[in-house]
């Protein structure tokens, strides 16, 4: 399956499987009205009282009461054991970016696959569709090439390499450049903003920011804004 299942004019929420609660959902959906669901995410989701538009994946995890209430023109399964759910969602979703919940605080190992994942999404080239993650505390995103956001003097900005990666930073109390940063070397954990705008540039892809959860606004303008320039 090529075509989005979902072609969506507005941003997306996307509800996975793990922790979320009603305020998360509903911080989501302010921002991203448009609801769907990574397969067992579906059941989060009718439990807070929403109903995903479609829900996307391997249909391991949904149950046989959600399916029923969700009747079969929402329900889209994907066959394939080669990607996760959160995998399968995002190649099916085309929106303006994708906001994804339920992502984080249950199992590790599926947290890492969901890192994973954005990380290969966000590989594939300029002009894909940014995804976030929003979790209890944190902001994840993959960076682009290059990223300004608007941060607060104080702010914590994490950066955490999933693959060797060299940058520039200005605005951070700590500059990264000339840095070699990578998952078995030097990272880039609780850094903080010195004054705003903060502006990053790496090249290459690899790179995952984290970001205080009540910097989400700044986070969203400014991946918008370097998929407009790119």
């Amino acid at each position: 399956m090529n075509q989005p299942v979902v072609d969506s004019r507005v941003a997306v929420t996307l509800v996975a499987g793990g922790p979320c609660g009603a305020r998360d959902l509903a911080m989501a959906r302010k921002r991203a009205p448009c609801v769907v669901a990574a397969d067992g995410g579906a059941d989060r989701a009718l439990a807070l009282g929403v109903m995903p538009q479609a829900v996307i994946g391997d249909l391991d995890s949904l149950s046989q009461a959600g399916r029923a209430r969700l009747g079969p023109d929402r329900v889209f399964r994907i066959d394939e054991q080669e990607t996760t759910d959160f995998d399968k969602a995002l190649r099916l979703i085309a929106a303006p970016f994708v906001l994804a919940v339920g992502v984080a605080g249950r199992r590790i190992d599926h947290e890492l696959a969901v890192l994973s994942g954005l990380l290969r999404h966000q590989a594939l080239g300029a002009g894909r569709m940014p995804c976030l993650l929003l979790g209890r505390q944190d902001v994840i995103l993959a960076a682009p090439p290059r990223l300004s956001l608007r941060l607060r003097a104080g702010d914590r900005l994490s950066l955490f390499p999933l693959a060797p990666v060299t940058g520039r930073s200005r605005g951070l109390v700590w500059p990264i450049d000339g840095l070699r940063l990578a998952p078995d070397g030097r990272i880039g954990t609780s850094n903080r903003v010195d004054s705003g705008p903060v502006d990053l540039e790496f090249d290459a892809p690899g790179m995952l920011v984290i970001l205080p959860r009540a910097r989400l606004d700044a986070a969203i303008a400014g991946v918008m804004a370097a998929q407009n320039s790119g």
